[in-house]
């Protein structure tokens, strides 16, 4: 065999028992997991009882912007429209090479980080397409060790920005996977729905999945969320689409609620919310009580409809923090939704993890025989504990190949109490 690690504690989600296993790669396949493999292999990793789960996947990013904190000034209130407004002023100034160097360069944050596939939505309202032609380039250059899926998204909206719709279908014909859209920020609730009918008769003549930035709002009366869950029925498009951000079900009554999440259910709709910007951006004309505004993550997994975090925003006109790590969405999504119960801070593991990887599509994802060989070693005894820790990527496995190593950095507070000097380095593959 290529590789084979030995001692791998796996998730809940894919573990197949209560002990660890040893897990064998070969052609960048996994080939068995079993405890105490009687093979060799010509590379093994001692995970020693840790964790070993498959790769981080972002459901939600906006990758065309990413590190461009302060281009071509910082958002001074911090707030949605503020950024929606400077990522408009930046356009003009933009280069192809500016935004290939930015976005390989997260890229190599989030190998680092075990984050191996992203979804991320490219904005479409540019005529030049600068920033499609950009991230095609990037996908390209990055498709040997990351999976790179791409949305045509039309951020100034489909039907408020003339051609918008052209752009869109030109991105697609150029390769862009995924059917993106924003129904919230078009000029009516009236054009918001249009939009949704348009796009989603778009996708399903083309085979294509959906996801749209919907009703990212403290409005309670924003709910695109159903006409979205109701085209998708119409057009026999379940399970091949998501509504990401859906902020303005945190300020829903809970009546509407009870008959939006049964329909949401049975066309399959997914949801994807982004803990890190949700809370950052929402309620922020709020005084006080304020409102939290992510999404009902608790109530949609308890209805049986798959949920997944995103992380959106890494230093650009929305958001000036962020660093490739989805454990750190995991964990502001697991306080803002107030989920402390074991099982549910294991689904919030699960959101970075399992559930990201089905909303996506992504053949092959998983810790089995057959599955593609991609993996990270965690320096952490489960997923509550990943979470707490924000857990070191001791060793990070993308198409069989070991592509990133760090060195253990255990907290104080760890299991076994072992405090270590950190000494994180980062590796471009």
């Amino acid at each position: 065999m290529d590789l084979i690690i030995r001692g791998a504690v796996l998730p809940r989600s894919a573990a197949r028992g209560d002990g660890p296993v040893d897990i064998g790669i070969d052609a960048a396949r996994i080939v068995a997991v079993e405890p105490h493999l009687a093979a060799q292999a010509r590379e093994e990793i001692n995970a020693d009882g840790l964790l070993v789960a498959p790769p981080f996947v972002d459901a939600h990013f906006h990758m065309d912007a990413t590190l461009s904190y302060g281009l071509p000034r910082v958002n001074a209130s911090g707030t949605l429209l503020e950024g929606i407004a400077l990522w408009g002023e930046l356009k003009p100034h933009l280069t192809q090479e500016a935004l290939v160097e930015r976005a390989l360069q997260y890229c190599d944050w989030a190998v680092a980080r075990g984050l191996l596939a992203i979804r991320a939505h490219v904005d479409v309202c540019d005529e030049r397409l600068l920033a499609v032609e950009a991230l095609l380039e990037v996908r390209r250059r990055v498709a040997s060790y990351m999976d790179v899926q791409l949305v045509a998204f039309p951020q100034d909206g489909l039907l408020r920005r003339a051609r918008a719709f052209d752009n869109l279908k030109r991105a697609i014909e150029l390769g862009v996977d995924v059917v993106g859209g924003i129904p919230h920020f078009e000029r009516t609730m009236a054009d918001g729905a249009e939009s949704v009918r348009l796009l989603c008769e778009f996708a399903a003549q083309k085979g294509l999945r959906v996801d749209m930035h919907c009703d990212e709002s403290d409005d309670p009366l924003s709910r695109h969320i159903e006409t979205l869950a109701a085209h998708t029925h119409r057009l026999g498009l379940h399970g091949r689409v998501a509504g990401s951000h859906l902020t303005s079900m945190h300020s829903m009554d809970n009546y509407y609620v009870s008959k939006l999440l049964p329909l949401m259910l049975e066309a399959g709709v997914a949801a994807i919310a982004n803990p890190l910007i949700n809370i950052t951006l929402q309620g922020r004309s709020d005084t006080y009580p304020k409102r939290r505004g992510m999404t009902r993550v608790p109530e949609m997994l308890a209805a049986g409809i798959d949920v997944a975090f995103g992380h959106d925003c890494v230093m650009d006109p929305w958001y000036s923090l962020g660093s490739g790590d989805m454990l750190e969405v995991a964990h502001m999504g697991l306080h803002v939704a107030q989920m402390t119960g074991v099982d549910a801070m294991r689904a919030c593991f699960d959101a970075v993890t399992f559930n990201a990887a089905r909303i996506l599509g992504l053949e092959g994802y998983g810790i089995a025989p057959g599955c593609a060989a991609n993996c990270v070693v965690l320096d952490a005894r489960d997923e509550v504990e990943a979470i707490r820790l924000r857990a070191a990527r001791l060793a990070v496995v993308s198409r069989g190949k070991v592509v990133s190593r760090s060195p253990a950095v255990r907290a104080a507070l760890a299991l076994d109490g072992r405090p270590q000097q950190v000494d994180f380095k980062l590796h471009r593959t």
